[in-house]
C-alpha cells in the first residue's frame, strides 16, 4: 500500500509514466511554483494600494484616472474567473496558468514603464486578465496532483500564502517606495514571473478533463453573460461610495434617470445572472458544454462551504482597507512602517501552514477552519477594542498575529472542504466558483466596510470641528479634504495651528471608523463560523469511471498520480480507488491514498 504521491510499480520503462514520476518525485517545487504564482497576484494588489501617491506625483494623473487604475484589476479579476476556470478544464490548467503568468509578467512590464495614466490602465487591465487566468488553475492543479493528507498540506500552504502576502505586499511596497521606485512595485513580478513559469514547466504535471463523450465546444453565451454579470455587481460594490448608492454624487460621471450608475449597475448583473443560470440549465440538459456545471451545488459541502467562503472573505479582506490608513495617518507611520506593523498578521499566517499538518492528524479539516475562524474573530474583536488614537504596534501586533494565524488555517482548509468532493474532472470550475465567490465577498467586504470607515471618517470630522468652522469658515474646505483624501491629510493639518483642531477630530473620527469596520468584519466571520456548522466532514469526490480523473490527460498517468492510479488497477476498481483515494483529502481521515 502506498501513500498518497507515491508511484508504486512505476518502472520507468515507458516514458509517459516516467515523465508523472518524476512530476510526483519532484511535486513539493511545483507546489512551490503554484505558490509563488498566487503570491504574485495577491501581492501585487496590495502593493499597488501603497506605491499610489508616489504614481501621482511622478505622473500627475487625474483622480478618475487614479481610481481606474485601481479598479480596473479587480473588475477583470473577478468577472473573468469562471470563464477561465473553465476553459483550464477543457484545454489544460497548467497550459492556462503559463498563459496568464506570461502576461501578467508582460502588463506588469507596461504598467513599470507607463510614463501615462492610460498606459498604467491598460497595464493594469492585462493585469487583472492574466491574474483571473491564475488563480482559479492554482488550485485545480493543487487539487489534481495532491492527494491524501498531502492535498491538505498544499491547501495550507496556498491559503497561508494568500494570508501571508496580503500582509507583506503593503511591507514590500512601502520599501520599494521608498527607497527604490514605485516602478519597482510592478517590475518586482518579472524575475519572479520567470521562476513560476520555470517551476511549472518542469515540476507540475499536466491536467484536464476528458474529452470523450463530452460537447467540446465553449459556452460563448454562458461566459459573456458570467463576465457581464459578475463584472456588473463588482463594478457597482466597489464604485458605490464614490458614484452614490441611489442618488448621484455630486462627481458622478454620470446619472440615468436621475439615479446613479450603481443601482443600474446591479440591475444589469441580477438580470444577467439570472440568464446565465437559465441558460446553463437549458445547455445541461441538452447535453451541451457549459461554463459551470450547476450540479455541483448538490453537494452539500460545495454549496455551504462556497456561502461560507462568500460571508468569510466579507470580514477578512475589508480590514485590510482601514487599519493601513489607520496607522499612517493616526499613528504617524510611514507607508513602510505601516506595512511593518502588519508583518504579524503574515507570520501567523506562515506559522499556521506549519501546524496545520498536526491539527489535520487529529482533525478533519472542517473542524480546523472553524478553529481558524474562531481565532479570527478574537483576534479581530480585539483589535477593534485596542484601536484608539494613543494606541501602538505594540499592543495591535498580539491581536494581528491570533487573526493571522486563524487565516493561514481558515482559509486553506476552506478551499479543501469545498473541493473534497468535487471530481477532479471539475476541479477548474470548482475552484473558479470558489475564488469568484470569495472576489464577490471581498468586494462586498471592501464596499460595506469602506463606506461605514469613511462615514464614520467623514461625519466625525465634520461634527469635531463644527465650532471652528462656525468660527473662521475658511476652514469648511480643510475639513472636506479629509475625507477626500482618505485622512492623508491629516499631517499637513496637524502642523498648522490654525487647522490642528481638524487633524484632532479628524484622528478620533478615524478611529471611531477603524473600530466600527473591525467589529462590523467581527460579525461577518462570525456569522461565517455559524454558517460553517452545516458543513459535515467529507470523505472525498466521487469520480466517474471513465471521466478524466480516472482516463488520464496525456502526461500517461493521470495527472503524475501514479499511486492512486496503481492502487486502483490493483484493486480492480478505478472509480472506487478515486473515492478511497480522496479520503484524507477532504477530511484528514485517512494517511495513505488505499487505506480508505
Amino acid at each position: 500500500m502506498s501513500t498518497a504521491g507515491e508511484a508504486p510499480g512505476d518502472s520507468g520503462d515507458d516514458s509517459a509514466a516516467g515523465g508523472a514520476g518524476r512530476y510526483v518525485k519532484y511535486r513539493w517545487w511545483g507546489l512551490l511554483a503554484i505558490s509563488l504564482g498566487v503570491a504574485t497576484i495577491i501581492m501585487d494588489a496590495t502593493i499597488v494600494s501603497v506605491a499610489i501617491p508616489a504614481v501621482v506625483g511622478d505622473l500627475g494623473i487625474s483622480s478618475t484616472e487614479i481610481q481606474w487604475v485601481q479598479e480596473i484589476y479587480t473588475l477583470l479579476f473577478a468577472a473573468l474567473l469562471l470563464t477561465w476556470g473553465r476553459v483550464a478544464d477543457r484545454v489544460g490548467r497548467r497550459r492556462v496558468m503559463l498563459i496568464g503568468v506570461v502576461l501578467f509578467v508582460a502588463a506588469s512590464l507596461l504598467c513599470a514603464v507607463a510614463e501615462s495614466g492610460g498606459v498604467l490602465i491598460a497595464g493594469r487591465a492585462l493585469q487583472g486578465l492574466g491574474g483571473s487566468m491564475i488563480l482559479p488553475t492554482t488550485l485545480a492543479l493543487l487539487n489534481a496532483n495532491f492527494h491524501g493528507r498531502e492535498r491538505g498540506i498544499a491547501f495550507a500552504v496556498w491559503g497561508s500564502t494568500i494570508g501571508g502576502m496580503a500582509a507583506v505586499g503593503p511591507l514590500l511596497g512601502g520599501w520599494l517606495t521608498e527607497h527604490a521606485s514605485w516602478r519597482w512595485a510592478f517590475g518586482i513580478n518579472l524575475p519572479v514571473g520567470v521562476l513560476v513559469v520555470a517551476g511549472l514547466l518542469l515540476f507540475v504535471a499536466e491536467s484536464s478533463e476528458s474529452s470523450v463523450g463530452r460537447d467540446q465546444r465553449l459556452d460563448v453565451g454562458g461566459a459573456a453573460l458570467s463576465i457581464l454579470g459578475f463584472g456588473a455587481l463588482v463594478f457597482g460594490l466597489i464604485e458605490g461610495r464614490s458614484y452614490g448608492w441611489w442618488r448621484p454624487a455630486d462627481d458622478a460621471p454620470f446619472s440615468v434617470a436621475g439615479l446613479s450608475p450603481v443601482p443600474w449597475a446591479f440591475l444589469v448583473a441580477v438580470l444577467a445572472l439570472a440568464a446565465f443560470v437559465l441558460l446553463e440549465r437549458s445547455r445541461t440538459a441538452a447535453g451541451k458544454g457549459v461554463i459551470l456545471d450547476l450540479s455541483l451545488f448538490r453537494i452539500p459541502s460545495f454549496a455551504n462551504g462556497n456561502v461560507t467562503a462568500l460571508i468569510v472573505s466579507f470580514g477578512e479582506f475589508g480590514l485590510i482597507l482601514s487599519l493601513p490608513l489607520w496607522f499612517q495617518n493616526v499613528l504617524g507611520f510611514s507607508a513602510f512602517e505601516a506595512g511593518l506593523a502588519l508583518l504579524p498578521l503574515a507570520v501567523g499566517s506562515f506559522l499556521a501552514s506549519g501546524a496545520v499538518a498536526g491539527l489535520s492528524r487529529r482533525f478533519s479539516p472542517i473542524y480546523v477552519v472553524r478553529i481558524g475562524l474562531s481565532l479570527e474573530v478574537l483576534g479581530i474583536a480585539g483589535l477593534a477594542l485596542l484601536i484608539r488614537p494613543d494606541s501602538s504596534a505594540w499592543l495591535t501586533s498580539p491581536f494581528l498575529f491570533v487573526y493571522g494565524f486563524g487565516v493561514g488555517l481558515a482559509t486553506a482548509q476552506l478551499t479543501s472542504v469545498i473541493l473534497a468532493e468535487v471530481p477532479v474532472e471539475r476541479s477548474g470550475q470548482g475552484s473558479a466558483t470558489q475564488s469568484t465567490a470569495r472576489q464577490t465577498g471581498s468586494a462586498l467586504g471592501i464596499a460595506v466596510l469602506g463606506t461605514a470607515f469613511f462615514t464614520a471618517l467623514r461625519d466625525g470630522t465634520r461634527e469635531g470641528s463644527e465650532a471652528a468652522v462656525a468660527a473662521t469658515p475658511g476652514l469648511a474646505e480643510a475639513v472636506e479634504s479629509v475625507n477626500a483624501s482618505s485622512g492623508g491629510t491629516i499631517a499637513a493639518l496637524s502642523d498648522n495651528p490654525a487647522t490642528a483642531v481638524i487633524a484632532d477630530a479628524a484622528r478620533e473620527a478615524m478611529t471611531d471608523g477603524a473600530s466600527l469596520a473591525g467589529w462590523i468584519a467581527a460579525g461577518a466571520l462570525l456569522v461565517g463560523l455559524l454558517t460553517s456548522l452545516r458543513i459535515r466532514p467529507v470523505t472525498g469526490p466521487q469520480a466517474q469511471p471513465g471521466s478524466g480523473a480516472d482516463a488520464g490527460n496525456g502526461d500517461g498517468a493521470r495527472n503524475g498520480d501514479g499511486a492512486r492510479n496503481g492502487d486502483g488497477a490493483r484493486n480492480g476498481t478505478d472509480a472506487g480507488n478515486e473515492t478511497r483515494a480522496g479520503n484524507g483529502a477532504g477530511a484528514g481521515d485517512s494517511g495513505t491514498s488505499g487505506s480508505g
